[in-house]
């Protein structure tokens, strides 16, 4: 069974950096594209930034690449997001996803096998 826990949210200030965790089970992260997402009350999920096995192919959404950095630790299974000089425009629930090496389209939600359960990011202005 295969089971992503997101961890690290919270409530910050704008400016704030904010680490965000995900530990996975029932798959290896060395043979899986790992993502994160976003997704605002009201609005759809959107993607934020992915990583792929081999951490050689990496991406981040507009809204804050130069601010986040996605990285993998295959050892320990997890896969973590940072992002500094926080928004209340970040303000979401942000999940990790999983995909296989058949994703088509990374930045599309529809791609991804596995999701957690989400954590919520509130950012105060």
């Amino acid at each position: 069974q295969v089971r992503l826990v997101e961890s690290g949210g919270g409530l910050v200030q704008a400016g704030d950096s904010l680490r965000l965790s995900c530990a996975a089970s029932g798959i290896s992260l060395g043979t899986y594209y790992m993502a994160w997402f976003r997704q605002a009350p009201g609005k759809e999920r959107e993607f934020v930034a992915a990583i792929s096995p081999s951490d050689v192919y990496i991406d981040y959404a507009s809204s804050v690449h130069s601010r986040a950095t996605i990285s993998k630790n295959n050892g320990k299974n997890t896969v973590t997001l940072q992002v500094n000089l926080l928004k209340p425009e970040d303000t979401a629930a942000y999940y990790c996803a999983a995909g296989s090496n058949r994703i088509i389209n990374p930045r599309s939600s529809n791609d991804w096998l596995y999701w957690g359960q989400g954590i919520q990011v509130t950012v105060s202005a």
